[in-house]
Formats: structure tokens, C-alpha cells, sequence
């Protein structure tokens, strides 16, 4: 059998409500490798965030992290890295936001943060991954991924628009909750990573099945040949990808159900 790729969102796809993985899952994605299957674990987490998942798996897996601004291979080689332009980054960091909007910066190493959240680390304390708390405005903008604002989700409308006025044609804007404001370089979303890395492989989008659950999913799900939205996924993402066949929850395990019955596992 000519190989698929598998390519899936993390949090609200193929983890769980604990943002843990299900035995099930495990169990599904390793049979599925060892028959020549590829396996991608597309996020907008930080690469170091998705490890943990990866090493549970116990299999080779490709990560695109950042929502497209970098996708590693198995053993940890940078396949593609997509920065912010400096000066966007900087304009990005400078721009006016209310007291209770939380400004994040990925790079290829780190997350850093302009003060403490405690909250944001409890999210993440199952990974061990943690922010580092920086002066901001003193960075050169160098070596951006990803500017991530936190907060109300009104107050990041409002700051959407002017990061639009500022600098739109140069960014590609997207929200991974809606309490989250992601902000890319231009042309870089999961969608545009998971193309390059098909192409590498040799393996034609037809071959290729994802999964999803929210608006930073919308590039990966339409170029995928087998696009599927999750029971608990955002309306924006199957007004945008109607053709998404849409399957069960994922604190259910749904992604895991679906690929034992589509590959008759």
C-alpha cells in the first residue's frame, strides 16, 4: 500500500479534554506508522511543547509547530523555519493593547513573555514547558515565529484591526481560541507547512488526511484530500471548509476511532 499522511491539530483534536493523549490514540498512530503511514503533529505550540507528545508516541513524527513558522523532522532537523520581518516584530510588540492583554513571542528556542501568568503556565505544566518573562521592547525583532496576544476576546478585535492598519499585508492573522491572537508572516499557516512538506515526501494531497478544530486549521483541512473537522470544532472552520466530514469529539478519541475504521485497523 502506497503510504497516507496523517496530519493533526493537538489541543481540541487529538488530545483529549486533559490534553492528554488516550491510550487509544497511542496505540492507533503507532500501528498506523509501522505500516509506512506518516504522522505529522501540526500546532500552534511551541516545538518544545509538542515533544512530550512525540516521545509518548514512541515513533518517528514529523512537528509543525508555531502554526507553519517551523516544521521539524523525526530527529530533530529544521525542515522549514519562517520568521516575522524584524521591523514587523518590533512594530507588533510596540502596538498599543489594554493592561489585561498578555504579549507572547515565539522563537525558534523560547517563549517569552511581558509579565507573569500564571494561568498560562498551569496550561502547560503537563508539557514542562514555561515562558521566560522579558523586556520586550529592548528585542530586535529578530528571529520571530509567532506574536501571540492573550486576553478579552472583544479587547483583541479591537487590536487585530490595528495590527491590521499597521502592517496587514505582512502578516497572516489567525485565532487558535478566541481568547488567542496569533500573528504570522504573511503566507504562513499549517496549511502552507503541511503543503511543503508533501511535496518533500513525494506524497500528493490526495494521500493526505487532517484533522482539526479550530480557525488555524482552515489551511490544513482544505488542502488536505481527506479534511475532517472535529464534533467540537469552531464554526468559523466548517463554514470555511464545508466539505470537512465532521466526526466526534475529541475527548472521545474521535481522531483515533476514525483512522481505525478508515484504515480498517
Amino acid at each position: 500500500m502506497s503510504p497516507y499522511l496523517i496530519a493533526t491539530d493537538l489541543d481540541g483534536t487529538l488530545l483529549g479534554a486533559d490534553h492528554a493523549l488516550a491510550e487509544l490514540t497511542i496505540e492507533t498512530l503507532r500501528t498506523l506508522n509501522a505500516r509506512g503511514h506518516y504522522i505529522v503533529l501540526a500546532s500552534g505550540r511551541h516545538y518544545r511543547d509538542i515533544l512530550v507528545f512525540r516521545d509518548q508516541l514512541g515513533i518517528d513524527v514529523f512537528i509543525i509547530s508555531t502554526n507553519g513558522a517551523y516544521t521539524h523532522a523525526p530527529d530533530d532537523r529544521v525542515l522549514d523555519a519562517c520568521h516575522l520581518p524584524a521591523e514587523v516584530a518590533r512594530t507588533l510588540i510596540r502596538l498599543p493593547r489594554p493592561e489585561g492583554i498578555r504579549l507572547n513571542l515565539y522563537s525558534a528556542d523560547e517563549w517569552l513573555i511581558d509579565a507573569p501568568a500564571p494561568t498560562l503556565l498551569a496550561l502547560h505544566a503537563h508539557t514542562g514547558f514555561a515562558y521566560r518573562v522579558a523586556d520586550l521592547h529592548a528585542l530586535s525583532g529578530d528571529d520571530i515565529g509567532k506574536v501571540l496576544y492573550i486576553g478579552d476576546a472583544g479587547e483583541l478585535k479591537a487590536l487585530e484591526q490595528r495590527a491590521q492598519d499597521r502592517a496587514g499585508s505582512r502578516l497572516h492573522l489567525t485565532y487558535s481560541l478566541d481568547n488567542s491572537l496569533e500573528i504570522m508572516a504573511a503566507g504562513v499557516t499549517k496549511g502552507r507547512a503541511l503543503n511543503a512538506l508533501l511535496a518533500q515526501l513525494g506524497i500528493p494531497a490526495e494521500r493526505c488526511l487532517a484533522f482539526g478544530d479550530n480557525r488555524n486549521d482552515i489551511e490544513m483541512l482544505a488542502l488536505a484530500g481527506e479534511a475532517h473537522a472535529m464534533a467540537n470544532a469552531h464554526p468559523a472552520l466548517m463554514d470555511a471548509v464545508p466539505g470537512a466530514m465532521r466526526i466526534g469529539s475529541h475527548d472521545r478519541a474521535a481522531v483515533a476511532r476514525h483512522l481505525r475504521e478508515r484504515f480498517a485497523l
